[in-house]
């Protein structure tokens, strides 16, 4: 059962288990603080308050060469770490909505196993899926229709 934050699924506070942070590699746990500290609002006016401080201060002293190609320098660098970041704190909640499906998928009763598959399917498969799941939907619609214009003895 979950129990919160810091415990995975079916683990209670009295499991021995160590919570979800300490099992991460370390680089996983620096990337979730890089994501979790540059997320603050404070970071984010920290951040503007320097670049004004910045630029205010190389105009004073006229925008020298050497100061641009350093400023230039921290922005990509800044701007390569934070991609990484990103990516890597985006990837496990993205992957984890398609693991949840298949289990649901796997668990019903009658459910075919070829949904389970469905990422691997080829384009062709694909539209052919669309197509047939376009043929279910409407002959829903018609029968909801239909079921509609009868009266209300009829049915």
């Amino acid at each position: 059962m979950w129990t919160g934050e810091g415990r995975t699924y079916g683990e209670g506070p009295d499991s021995g288990a160590p919570p979800v942070e300490e099992r991460r590699s370390r680089g996983s746990r620096l990337l979730w603080g890089v994501d979790e500290w540059t997320g603050s609002p404070l970071t984010a006016v920290s951040v503007l308050a320097a670049g004004i401080g910045w630029v205010a201060l190389s105009a004073v002293f006229g925008f020298p060469a050497q100061w641009e190609r350093v400023f230039q320098t921290l922005v990509a660098a800044v701007t390569v770490v934070m991609v990484f970041a990103m990516q890597h704190t985006q990837a496990r909640p993205q992957a984890a909505p398609p693991r949840k499906l298949d289990e649901i998928l796997g668990g019903l009763p009658g459910a075919g196993h070829t949904l389970l598959a469905f990422e691997h399917a080829s384009d062709d498969e694909l539209r052919a899926a669309r197509r047939q799941h376009q043929q279910i939907r409407q002959t829903a619609l018609e029968e909801m229709e239909e079921d509609a214009s009868q009266p209300d003895g009829a049915r």
